[in-house]
């Protein structure tokens, strides 16, 4: 069964390559490219053809690549230059999913209004979402050249009042939902009512499990998500494709042993892969 799962469970940095021979070992098929997401690292070229040379190698296929959150070159930043070089950071990312070979989309980070947002914060994040309204009208005709969407990702506590704002002011063939379930699983719990409302503009999947409280980015079955409503949303969801994991190693018992950590994940993964796909 096709299955996706992020590159970063152990590390976000550094060489990437014995991720991608363990996760293949394990039995995924499909990659949620995350090294660097944190970073903001620039793919160039050379380093774009030797991701693409160990996808081949390992038989995996490039789903979906995190785009960076933007530390310095973010693309919601107020000030102009550093907003200006956010966009090339998406761009470098929309390229390198391309280039790779991608069938899914990048997905980001975007400003948001959360449950327990202060109400004197609420007009510095309207300031970014205007910044990045700027920074998606650049980026539209890239997408539309290279047909790769942007999937924006919900926060922890997340109300979708910008995700709502976007969705009513952009088509859904360029931008649509990243559903973060662990974060959807934060401070007030209604996530899974907002991707339920949301399902159509479904284009990405972060799934992972946690307490309720911490973003612990568990396998599926740690912590207490409803993991039967869950499946029975994207069931009656249009995405159509692989199902895609975003997991660490650090809150499992086995954060000392990368081989037990993939293939216990793998299956707990697949268990919820067949309660989807069945």
């Amino acid at each position: 069964m096709n299955i996706a799962l992020n590159t970063d469970f152990s590390t976000d940095t550094g060489n990437p390559e014995p991720h991608l021979k363990l996760m293949a070992g394990a039995g995924f098929t499909h990659v949620h490219w995350c090294h660097q997401w944190c970073t903001d690292f620039i793919y160039t070229p050379s380093e774009i053809r030797q991701i693409h040379q160990w996808l081949k190698q390992y038989g995996l296929t490039l789903l979906d690549i995190h785009g960076s959150a933007g530390n310095e070159k973010c693309w919601f930043s107020t000030v102009e230059f550093q907003r200006q070089a956010g966009v090339e950071l998406v761009a470098n990312r929309m390229r390198m999913l391309r280039e790779c070979e991608g069938t899914g989309t990048v997905m980001m980070h975007i400003p948001a209004i959360g449950v327990q947002t202060p109400a004197e914060e609420i007009d510095g994040i309207r300031l970014r979402l205007a910044a990045l309204k700027k920074s998606l009208d650049e980026l539209m005709p890239l997408s539309r050249e290279l047909h790769v969407p942007l999937a924006l990702e919900n926060m922890p506590g997340d109300t979708f009042a910008i995700m709502d704002e976007l969705f009513d002011v952009y088509p859904a063939d360029f931008i649509g939902l990243c559903f973060d379930s662990g974060h959807g699983h934060m401070q007030d719990d209604h996530g899974l009512d907002n991707l339920d409302r949301h399902k159509d503009r479904l284009l990405a999947l972060h799934i992972h499990d946690n307490d309720g409280k911490g973003d612990l980015h568990q396998p599926p079955f740690y912590g207490t998500l409803d993991w039967d409503r869950f499946a029975d949303i994207l069931k009656r969801s249009p995405y159509p494709r692989e199902i895609s994991f975003e997991l660490s190693k650090y809150n499992t018992p086995f954060k000392e042993d990368l081989n037990a950590f993939i293939h216990d994940a793998y299956q707990r993964c697949l268990n919820f892969t067949q309660m989807v796909r069945g």
